[in-house]
Order: C-alpha cells, then structure tokens, then sequence
C-alpha cells in the first residue's frame, strides 16, 4: 500500500471504525481472497463497514494516502468483481446497516446494500407486489452487488433488467463524498441520468450505500412447462419461434445434455437424460390468457419436433420443473474442479448459430464445455469444467474462451449479459465498443475517480493485454 505500512493505516482506521470490524490476520483475509469467479488475490486489510460515514472515511483515506479500494457484498460475483486484484482495502458491505422499506402507495422499495435479492422479493409479494429481477443467486446475493453488476436472471426476457427497476441511489463516490442520484418518482429527466450510470458500473464508479427500487404488481397466475428435444439446434428454433409468434415468456431456460444428465447425477429430478436439450417456458398473467399462451408454446414445441411436452399441473410439478434448472450450477462443478462461466450474449435471432459455435468450439477444443441459460433473451451460459492444475488443458481453455467471445461479437451481441466485465472480458472490449467507445469510457472513470481509489483492474484492459489470461 505504498508507503503506508498495514499497522499505520490500522491505527489510521481506528479513529473512525472499532477495531474489531478491521481484519488483518492472514485467515481473515484469505477468506475474502476469491468469489464465484476464478482467481485468488489477497486484499491488504479487510474492512467491515456499517454505515455511509464509514463507507466516506476509508474512500477519503484512500485518496489520501492512494491505496486501492474493493468494495465486496457476499461475492458471488462470477466476473471478478470484488476481488482485490491491486491488494488494498477490502469494504465488506455485507456488514451494512440492513434496512427493507416496502412503500406500499408509491410501488416502492428502499433498501441498504446489504439486503439479500430474496428478502425483496418476500416482502414485496408479501404485499401483492412484485420485484422481477431473479439471480440465481438471490437467496444469497446482496441486492448491492446485483445492482453494481446489474444482474437480473431468467425474468429479464419479459420484465427487463436491474437497471429497469432501480430509480433512486445514495452513492458514495470515489472520491468520498456522499450523492443521491434519482428519487422516488417513476418521471425523473432531471439532468444526466446518473442512477443509470452507476447501476451495472461494477463498483468502478462509487459505492451503493441506499437504493430505491421499482415494485409492480404480482402477475395473477402462472404456467410452466418443460419441453424436450433430441437436436439442441431445434430446441433454439423453438425458442426463436415462440417469440415471433407473439408471445412473451417470463422466462425460457435452456439446459443441454451435459447439464441434464449433470443435475440427474447430483439429485435426481426426473429429466430425460436422452435429450440433446430441454427447455423450460413461463407465461405469467391473467388467467385465461396465460392458459392460451402455454397450450400454444405446446404446440410450437411439437412443431420442431420435442419428443416430449409436460405442463405442470399444480404448484408441486411446477417447482420441481424450477428446482431442475437451479441445480444446473452446483451440479456440473461436480464435472470439474474449476469452472469457467461465460454469459455471452446474442440477439434473439442468432440463438440456433450461437448453438452451433459452441459446438463446434467444443470439438474444436476437446473440452468438457456444457450450455445452459436464459435463452429467451439471448443470454447463454457456457461453462468450461476443466482443472487448473492441467496446464495444456488450460490453455485450450483459453483459446476456447477466446473464440466464445468473438462469436457473439461476430454475431451482433455482447461479451456479458449479466455477469459483467470484471477481469476476464476486459481484453475484449474495444472488440465490442471500438477504441473510441471504450475511451470515453475511461474518461468518465478518470473523471469520477482521479485517482483510481474504487476497484482498480476491473472493465478496462491493461497495457498490453489482448486475450484472456487464466494460468
């Protein structure tokens, strides 16, 4: 931390937040040394703040004294996040002063970054009201983390994403001082919408320390059916299909044949293990309309040739259906000891040729890559099981990875639809945005935070790196 010894910030620190909220032994700080992700970096000290003043007196120490500053809810990040790839300051914002206000009148949540996404959405149902954005980690991501990385899940195909719903912010910026953004109007043209701005901006551009968050009603009803079939390419063709025909799922997932026969393996569920792919389409609505929508859905299924179509008949099969796909993650790392994760994303349109790529970098490669995701919207989920211990392995890995990114480029999508940048896309990215769309980018980090205090190494390549580095 340049010329500031640990025990001299310790002691600096002490001032403002109590001693026991400062972690400094080396166990202590490894636990905080890697997330979802991959990779392990070790922060400096650890930081347990509790409150926006605390957030504000680190962030201006930072500056002071030019260490780097990782804020870190309970990392689940899959992008790289949190971790303290420049060592420095951790701010564990799990610690935060919790606070969940469901404003009932004005269809509103307001909520303190340590919230966890599940305690949002039972409360705000508990009312007859609805937050859709769904992780699949929401029964243990922070609601400050979703929203520094914008995360959302398989509701985003008909509600949207985070950014949609988040309407107000309190920030502290990288510099320390404490901002509101927004506010509790749905109209807000008040200037540059900086909300927008900070949501998805990947801890890079300040520190979310209060949100205010859109509600909806709660849809009415409900149905889920789960369609399987023997080619995956139809499976994407039927997705493609149910789209155009006029209906708006509130989600489609997609698993392929490793990740069934994975979730199989793990706990058994009741999937056909002889399918390339199945997937899995809501309606949500008024009653007799969603009854149309899924009998149709039905029917384009059978059109491309699904061997089976079942439509949960109650409460019970639903959740079963449900219960498969989110066992999809836990399941395969049983495939391997390390796991790559990409969302690469795509346009609609292009999900049967994003299939076919996969495919072919999977043979190309000779790797144990597996497909499952938010088809709907494009968002696919390849996951690499691999070892990192296996060097050459690891560098196909690499290659792979690398060829995954240019496919979705090539066919007009993104290198993340929900996981965020972090470290791993961070070459690509003038790939995506061009030179000098990626430079204005940076000018607006120079700007907020002159002297890059909050989440270093993180969106923005480094000098000279121009492909995926894992080993």
């Amino acid at each position: 931390m340049n010329q500031l010894s640990a025990t001299e910030l310790i002691g600096l620190i002490e001032k403002e937040i109590p001693r026991k909220r400062i972690l400094e032994s080396l166990s202590e700080r490894y636990s905080y040394s890697y997330d979802a992700s991959f990779g392990e970096y070790l922060p400096d000290l650890v930081v347990q703040t509790t409150t926006k003043e605390e957030v504000s007196f680190i962030i201006k120490l930072a500056n002071e004294h030019r260490f780097p500053v990782y804020p870190r809810g309970t990392a689940t990040s899959l992008s790289g996040g949190s971790l303290a790839v420049n060592g420095g300051v951790m701010l564990d914002m799990s610690q935060f002063e919790k606070k969940l206000v469901i404003d009932q009148e004005n269809l509103l949540a307001i909520v303190s970054p340590s919230v966890i996404t599940s305690e949002i959405h039972e409360a705000a149902e508990s009312v007859g009201l609805f937050y859709p954005p769904d992780p699949s980690s929401s029964h243990v991501s922070t609601i400050g983390g979703n929203i520094s990385e914008n995360s959302s899940g398989p509701k985003g195909l008909k509600y949207g994403t985070t950014k949609e719903y988040v309407i107000g912010l309190e920030v502290v910026t990288p510099t320390g001082e404490i901002i509101r953004t927004g506010g509790k109007t749905v109209k807000n043209v008040t200037g540059y919408d900086l909300t927008r701005l900070i949501v998805g901006s990947e801890g890079t551009l300040g520190v979310v320390t209060e949100a205010i968050i859109r509600l909806i009603p709660k849809p009415e009803d409900r149905k889920t059916l789960l369609a399987s079939f023997d080619s995956l390419i139809n499976s994407g063709k039927a997705i493609t299909s149910i789209l155009a025909s006029g209906i708006l799922p509130s989600a489609m997932e997609l698993m392929d044949n490793a990740c069934i026969v994975a979730v199989e393996n793990y706990i058994p569920s009741g999937l056909p293990t002889e399918a390339e792919a199945i997937i899995i389409i809501e309606v949500d609505g008024h009653s007799s309309a969603i009854q149309k929508e899924i009998n149709k859905c039905a029917e384009v299924c059978k059109q491309f040739n699904a061997i089976n179509v079942k439509v949960a008949q109650n409460e019970i099969e639903r959740e079963q259906i449900w219960k498969s796909r989110r066992m999809v993650s836990p399941a395969i790392t049983q495939l391997g000891p390390t796991k790559i994760s990409e969302d690469a994303t795509v346009p609609r349109s292009k999900i049967p040729e994003m299939m076919e790529k996969l495919n072919e970098i999977r043979d190309k490669y000779k790797l144990n890559l597996v497909v499952f995701g938010h088809a709907g919207d494009g968002n696919l989920h390849p996951n690499i099981l691999t070892d990192k211990r296996n060097i050459e392995e690891m560098k196909r890995v690499e290659d792979a990875v690398s060829e995954i990114f240019e496919a979705a480029i090539e066919l007009g999508g993104t290198l993340s639809g929900e996981h965020g940048i972090g470290l791993l896309k961070a070459p690509y990215m003038a790939s995506e945005l061009g030179e000098d769309g990626l430079m204005m980018m940076r000018k607006i980090k120079e700007a907020w935070d002159p002297n890059n205090i909050l989440n270093p190494g993180k969106i923005f390549p480094q000098e000279g790196q121009t492909k995926v580095v894992l080993i």
